[in-house]
């Protein structure tokens, strides 16, 4: 109601010689704030944007309605999700591996609220630390929420009341997503959740069922599976972890399973219902039809996520979302029909990973400042963060066998790597696959320890085009888990030594 009462209050019917009949111009009790650069959402896309926009030179505004910088992946996704993960998998080390390391702790217990407090140390302290970059490069934060009232306008509806209008030559929509629903679950953050509610559970579920076989309902799952919960991983396709390569993803699972893990591949979801404290979930058999129903105490959805335009206004600019939801661009420097509005991140169409949205805020802004930006979507890696780690990067051997690719494989095991050895951490394996004919590296995959930190060598290898040989030849230092790699690169083109 006060958005709307602001915007018929902005107008004012006028009659000029220089108009034919009576029209709508804006007007304002007071002249708008006028930027080079506004940011609709502080994200990871939104203020990279926002603060390599000010480094360039711009004045630069970022609307935000949290009370806290960082967007999802920084309050209530990535960043808290990683904490919980490291605490959770020292928990089980100290409750299940240190005995056989000799170190004799006695019993060991959870302190689940001290678990949680420490996770919301971390979020508190890296969202501070993105205040103090705005305030280091003049970034204007602007609390509320942003909506397009013309080609270079907003009105922000703020925090504190009221609206404020402001004008920018250049806006860039940096919404990110929103956990998608699904149908039959009534989410109320207490029994059927979404990673907002699994990230602040007050005691561990005696059992947990996972609706999703992805990053974010594995990495959770796994979290809640050593505090104590019992999980069930219910995914819809016949393997976990969609874009993984199908060797690692079978590894995977047979590494999560002997966690304790249960899975249902294959496996549709149809409703769910709560009854006596519990909460039921109807599932069929994809491939039978078979019909069976899975009891819990908390359910986890996370089937995915979709893209966040509530109240942003695009119907005021002709702007248009594509069939998923995504906003949508006229052309490949992330203009849309708008061309003074661009957009990045979650909200329109690609991977929607945090270091996507980053690149894609930089290079926007680079194309606003000097016509130029760079995103190589053919480098953008994947990290699962579970213990082992799951990361990839490029091509998988199905996407080459559809496209129609010769391609080589060298692999190495991490039983064969010194390092993984001595810490007695060596399940997995380094997975290179290179072209048949130059031995350039097409794609990545690695399973096990510090996966998501070793695939940057790939990612940088890739990115300048270079070969297995080319890393096989550089020296990597000894003992390592990045010999793993190396490894695997002298296998694509010739043969390993410790193998």
């Amino acid at each position: 109601m006060l958005r709307t009462a602001a915007l018929k209050s902005s107008r004012l019917a006028i009659r000029s010689p220089l108009l034919s009949s009576w029209q709508f111009v804006r007007a304002y009790s007071s002249a708008p704030k006028e930027f080079d650069t506004v940011v609709i959402g502080a994200g990871p896309g939104g203020y990279v944007a926002a603060i390599k926009a000010a480094q360039l030179g711009q004045k630069t505004a970022c609307i935000e309605k949290r009370e806290a910088l960082g967007g999802t992946c920084l309050n209530v996704g990535c960043i808290p999700s990683k904490a919980m993960l490291h605490n959770s998998h020292l928990y089980h080390e100290a409750k299940h591996g240190f005995a056989k390391r000799g170190i004799d702790v006695g019993e060991v217990k959870l302190n689940l609220d001290q678990l949680l407090a420490d996770k919301d140390k971390a979020v508190s302290g890296l969202t501070r630390g993105i205040e103090m970059l705005f305030k280091k490069n003049k970034v204007e934060w602007i609390k509320g929420s942003g909506c397009l009232t013309s080609a270079n306008d907003i009105d922000v509806s703020l925090n504190a009341g009221g609206v404020e209008s402001i004008r920018a030559k250049n806006i860039i929509i940096a919404t990110g997503s929103e956990p998608t629903p699904f149908p039959g679950f009534e989410i109320d953050e207490k029994q059927i959740i979404t990673s907002t509610g699994a990230l602040a559970l007050e005691k561990v579920p005696e059992k947990m069922i996972v609706i999703g076989g992805g990053v974010i309902g594995l990495e959770l799952g796994s979290v809640w599976s050593r505090l104590g919960s019992e999980v069930t991983v219910v995914e819809y396709m016949p393997a976990i972890g969609a874009g993984m390569d199908a060797e690692l993803a079978k590894t995977f699972q047979r590494s999560l399973s002997k966690q304790g893990i249960k899975f249902k591949t294959s496996t549709k979801v149809i409703d769910s219902e709560k009854k006596d404290g519990k909460v039921l979930v109807n599932v069929e058999s994809a491939k039978n039809g078979k019909k069976e129903t899975l009891e819990a105490n908390v359910v986890l959805l996370s089937v995915g996520r979709r893209p966040f335009t509530e109240g942003l206004g695009l119907e005021n600019v002709g702007i248009k979302v594509d069939g998923k939801g995504r906003v949508e661009m006229a052309d490949n420097q992330f203009r849309t029909a708008v061309s003074s509005i661009r957009v990045i991140g979650d909200v329109t169409e690609g991977a929607m990973l945090a270091h996507k949205a980053e690149e894609e805020g930089i290079a926007a802004v680079e194309y606003i400042t000097n016509g130029h930006g760079h995103v190589n979507y053919n480098v953008i890696p994947s990290v699962i963060y579970t213990h082992p780690e799951v990361a990839w990067v490029g091509k998988n051997e199905q996407q080459l066998k559809e496209e129609g690719v010769k391609y080589k494989i060298g692999s190495f095991p991490f039983q064969a790597n010194s390092r993984a050895k001595t810490i007695d951490d060596a399940e997995g394996l380094v997975k290179i696959i290179t072209d048949a004919e130059t031995d350039r590296i097409l794609g990545a995959h690695i399973i096990g320890p510090n996966a998501g930190e070793m695939i940057a060598e790939a990612c940088l290898a890739m990115e300048y085009g270079g070969s297995a040989e080319d890393v096989a030849r550089t020296c990597h230092a000894h003992p390592t888990m990045s010999e793993a790699f190396k490894e695997a690169c002298m296998a694509a083109y010739s043969k390993p030594i410790h193998f």
